[in-house]
C-alpha cells in the first residue's frame, strides 16, 4: 500500500474538540445576549402554561430556562418529557425571574435520548422531601436534585483544597495499596479476605505506607478509601469512607501538624467562597471560622466541660459522642470557635506508633480536631526512633511478624515526623449541618448497604 493510501485511511487526533454547544458559564459571558445559541442538557422540569411553556434544562453548572412558544418553536411540546436529554437552539435573552438571569427563546429541539420509565422521585423539587432510605435506594436519580448534588460539589471543593494546599506546601501525592497483610490500627474491626490462599485484610489506614514514604519524599499525602469492619449502625459511622491523609517529616512537634491542618482549612474555606459560591448559596451555608483554632488538653477540656455542664466524667481515657458535642458547644460559647483541637490523648487509646509525651508517658503528643460536635481528624507525632518503636511494641505485647518492611524504614533512619487523617464525609456532613453522614456519602457502605 502506498504511503498516500495509508494516510488517507488514517485520522489524526489533535486534542480536545471545540463543541458548538455552550455551557452555562459561556452563556453568561458578556456579549452573548441577543445571539443564537445551541445548548444540550437534561429536561429537569416542564411548566406548561398553554400557548407558552417553560422547559428547564439541567446542566453540570446549574439550570437553564428555555421558553417554548406555540407557533414559534419548531417542535411539538407533547413530544417532550421530563428526563429527556436534548439539544436546543434559540435566542438568548435576559430574564430576571429565570435561573441565572437568562433564558433561551426556543427555535428547535432535538431529543437525544428518552427515559424508559417515569422518575421514581420528584427530583425537580427544590428540596427532596423524601426519606434518606429512598434517596439512597435511588441514589443515581436522587443526586440529580439540585440541592443534593450541590453537597458533592462542596465535597469536591474540600478535596481540591486539600490537594492544592498540600502541593503548595511541598507535599507529594502518593497512592498506597488497600489490600495488606497487616493493619496499622490493629484490633478486631478488620475485613479479612483470602489472597491467593494467604490471609489478607483491607487496610484501615495508609498509616504504615505514608510513614515509610516520609523517608522518601519528606512530605506526602493521599486521598483514598479506608475500611473499618465496625458493627456500628449509627449516624456517624461508615464501613468504607474516604480519608484525607498526610504525613510530614522534620517537624519540631505535633503542633506543626495542627498548624498545617489549620492552613488547609483556611485555604479551603477561601476556595469554597470564591469557586463554589453558587453551591454555598443553594445550600444556604456559611463557611466556618478558621482564622484561629483553639487547642486544649484532653484532661483539661474534660474537666472544663464537666464543670460547666454539670456532667460526670464517665470515661477518663476517651471522648464519648456527647462529650464531643459539649466540647464544641464550650468552644463556641467561650471562644466563638467552630473548630477545636483536643490534644494529649491518653496513650492507652492511641496506636503503638504514637509518641508518648516525655513529660507524662500516660499521654501522647497527639490530637483530635472536633468540628461542630464531631471528631473529624485524628493525628499527632509518631515515634521515629527504631529502638523506641520496638520498646513500645514489646510493652504492648506485639510481635514484628508481618511488619518487617515497615520497621525497616526506621531501622535505616527516619526524621521526626507526624501526620493525620481527616474523614472526608464527616467534614462535608458538618459543613452541610446534616445529622447523618450518609447524606454526604455518594454511595454509602454500612452494616446493611452494599449497593447501589
Amino acid at each position: 500500500m502506498l504511503e498516500s493510501e495509508r494516510r488517507s485511511k488514517m485520522e489524526l487526533v489533535t486534542g480536545v474538540k471545540k463543541k458548538e454547544t455552550l455551557e452555562l458559564r459561556e452563556l453568561l459571558e458578556a456579549g452573548r445576549i441577543g445571539t443564537e445559541v445551541r445548548v444540550n442538557g437534561a429536561i429537569h422540569t416542564i411548566r406548561d402554561m398553554g400557548t407558552v411553556a417553560f422547559i428547564i434544562l439541567r446542566k453540570r453548572e446549574g439550570l437553564v430556562q428555555c421558553v417554548y412558544e406555540e407557533g414559534v418553536s419548531k417542535f411539538n411540546l407533547k413530544d417532550v418529557k421530563e428526563a429527556d436529554t436534548v439539544e436546543v437552539s434559540g435566542m438568548l435573552e435576559r430574564s430576571e425571574k429565570a435561573p441565572n438571569g437568562i433564558e433561551i427563546r426556543l427555535g428547535e429541539l432535538k431529543i437525544l435520548s428518552e427515559p424508559a420509565e417515569p422518575m421514581p422521585l420528584p427530583i425537580s423539587k427544590w428540596k427532596l422531601n423524601t426519606s434518606l432510605e429512598a434517596k439512597l435506594n435511588y441514589r443515581p436519580i436522587s443526586l440529580r436534585n439540585i440541592r443534593e448534588r450541590a453537597k458533592f460539589r462542596i465535597q469536591e471543593g474540600i478535596v481540591r483544597g486539600f490537594r492544592d494546599f498540600l502541593y503548595q506546601e511541598g507535599f507529594t501525592e502518593i497512592h498506597t495499596p488497600k489490600i495488606g497483610a497487616k493493619s496499622a490500627e490493629g484490633g478486631a474491626n478488620l475485613f479479612r479476605l483470602e489472597y491467593f490462599h494467604r490471609p489478607a485484610i483491607l487496610q484501615q489506614s495508609p498509616q504504615f505506607y505514608k510513614q515509610m514514604m516520609v523517608g522518601v519524599f519528606d512530605r506526602v499525602f493521599e486521598t483514598a478509601p479506608v475500611f473499618r469492619a465496625e458493627k456500628h449502625n449509627t449516624k456517624r459511622h461508615l464501613n468504607e469512607y474516604t480519608s484525607l491523609d498526610f504525613e510530614m517529616g522534620y517537624i519540631d512537634g505535633f503542633e506543626d501538624i495542627m498548624a498545617m491542618e489549620t492552613g488547609f482549612l483556611q485555604y479551603t474555606m477561601t476556595l469554597l467562597e470564591k469557586e463554589y459560591a453558587r453551591e454555598l448559596k443553594i445550600l444556604n451555608i456559611q463557611v466556618p471560622k478558621t482564622k484561629e483554632i483553639p487547642a486544649v488538653r484532653f484532661d483539661e477540656i474534660k474537666k472544663l466541660v464537666a464543670e460547666k455542664y454539670d456532667r460526670k466524667i464517665k470515661n477518663p481515657f476517651d471522648l464519648e459522642p456527647e462529650e464531643e458535642m459539649l466540647i464544641s458547644r464550650y468552644a463556641k460559647e467561650e471562644w466563638d470557635a467552630d473548630f477545636v483541637f483536643v490534644t494529649h490523648y491518653p496513650s492507652k487509646k492511641r496506636p503503638f506508633y504514637a509518641m508518648d509525651d516525655p513529660a507524662d508517658p500516660t499521654y501522647t503528643l497527639s490530637f483530635d480536631l472536633l468540628f461542630r460536635g464531631m471528631e473529624i481528624t485524628t493525628g499527632g507525632q509518631r515515634i521515629h526512633d527504631y529502638h523506641e518503636l520496638l520498646a513500645k511494641m514489646e510493652k504492648r505485647g506485639m510481635t514484628d511478624e508481618g511488619m518487617e518492611q515497615y520497621l525497616s524504614a526506621f531501622k535505616h533512619g527516619m526524621p521526626p515526623h507526624g501526620g493525620l487523617g481527616i474523614g472526608m464525609e464527616r467534614l462535608t456532613m458538618k459543613m452541610m449541618n446534616e445529622d447523618n453522614v450518609r447524606e454526604t456519602t455518594l454511595f454509602p457502605r454500612d452494616l446493611s448497604r452494599l449497593e447501589p
